[in-house]
């Protein structure tokens, strides 16, 4: 089973402006990865659902890739 980024890494809040990690959650289309795939925590996984979105709505992260 994988491990969770957030714990391994020991982040405790996920920002939306911390673009470089977030982009490691969402695949080359834009879509966000499951947390079944990535091994991330439930708890983590809304939080970071939330984060892309919000970094989505702001423009530093795009909706699709073309």
């Amino acid at each position: 089973m994988k491990q969770d980024y957030f714990s391994a890494n020991n982040i405790k809040y996920i920002d939306y402006k911390d673009i470089e990690i977030l982009k490691k959650f969402i695949n080359p289309n834009g879509k966000i990865i499951s947390h079944k795939r990535t091994g991330v925590t439930a708890k983590n996984q809304r939080q970071l659902t939330s984060a892309i979105k919000h970094a989505r709505f702001l423009g530093l992260l795009p909706f699709v890739v073309k």
